[in-house]
């Protein structure tokens, strides 16, 4: 099971995430900006709050994203 050792928030909407299987992604969260709780991280700097949670990231209200969505909707650096 792959899990997220470091996540960097950076400019765009996007997340720099570090996988144990020691390799960086970008992960784009614009997709998700318009849906349900994900509203939230409209606000820049909240989103910029996010955090490693349980193998995965999370920011303090409950958003979060499951390890294997991060890894197979990312791409390579």
């Amino acid at each position: 099971m792959i899990k997220v050792i470091s996540v960097k928030p950076l400019q765009n909407y996007c997340l720099e995430v570090r996988f144990s299987n020691n390799e960086v992604r970008l992960f784009d969260v614009k997709p998700y900006l318009n849906k349900g709780i994900f509203t939230e991280l409209q606000n820049e700097n909240y989103f910029k709050q996010v955090t490693l949670q349980l193998d995965s990231i999370a920011w303090r209200n409950g958003q979060d994203f499951s390890p294997e969505t991060l890894y197979l909707k990312s791409t390579a650096c």
